[in-house]
């Protein structure tokens, strides 16, 4: 097999290659779908893996280690029985502008699918890490994000009861939890605390964002406040690593 023109072995690190040259043959494999990707364009549908370890000649389990790293990195999707071109990552801002907006501004329609709400007791650690009162009436929100009906990401929302006292009568659970403080109830965003780091999903978050466990996903933490400074809400977002970015603007 040959290897790509931009791939030779004697050359140095490019691409993941070590300097040495000894590219592994699945990933010599995974560089020729990777064209063939940019070749067929979003939407297009790769051959199956019996093809392509024809086409390249080498074993189908080499081919399916070159096509599962393709599917983690975003580049390819499930459709049906077969593996498709996916679109590109949709960019999350890290700020304070909302889910709803980060994809609007992409072109994309945002949605969300409840999967719980419940009332309890504020327990200790919810307390003391979000700066609640133990013990006071907090409001626990969990729903499924959507980008064009695509499962995306999977958010868990902790707010106290005395700030949102309808929320369960009153708020849409399809639509921008942000736009609900500050339209109907005045309530500004001020600032807040978050902490990026990847974690592989339960079996449970799984299912409900509908991916293999094994999929690597960027979990946000994230403690808000309002304009005056008190507590307002304590966020856990899971998002797809194959589906999402994020961006920052950094200034000097």
């Amino acid at each position: 097999m040959d290897y790509p023109n931009d791939q030779d072995p004697g050359a140095p690190v490019r691409s993941g290659i070590p300097e040495h040259g000894r590219i592994p043959k699945y990933y010599a494999v995974k560089a020729h779908i990777a064209r063939l990707v940019e070749e067929l364009g979003e939407g297009g549908l790769l051959p199956t893996e019996r093809d392509l370890s024809e086409k390249y000649e080498v074993a189908r389990e080499t081919v399916r280690q070159a096509l599962r790293e393709l599917l983690l990195e975003g580049k390819l999707r499930r459709q049906g029985r077969g593996t498709v071109v996916a679109g590109p990552k949709l960019e999350q801002p890290l700020s304070l502008a909302s889910y709803t907006e980060g994809v609007r501004r992409q072109g994309r329609t945002p949605g969300r699918t409840l999967v719980s709400l419940d009332r309890f007791p504020c327990p200790e650690p919810l307390a003391a890490e979000a700066g609640l009162r133990r013990g006071e009436p907090v409001w626990h929100m969990e729903r499924v994000l959507l980008a064009d009906d695509e499962r995306v990401g999977l958010e868990s929302t902790y707010v106290a009861a005395g700030r949102v006292p309808d929320l369960d009568r009153d708020f849409d659970p399809d639509s921008s939890f942000y736009a609900y403080l500050n339209d109907r109830l005045g309530v500004a965003f001020g600032d807040a605390d978050e902490r990026i780091e990847t974690v592989l999903a339960t079996p449970r978050e799984a299912l409900l964002i509908g991916t293999p466990p094994a999929l690597p996903m960027l979990l946000i933490h994230r403690i808000s406040r309002d304009t005056e400074g008190l507590p307002l809400e304590r966020v856990r977002t899971l998002y797809r690593g194959d589906r999402f970015s994020f961006t920052a603007h950094l200034g000097g």
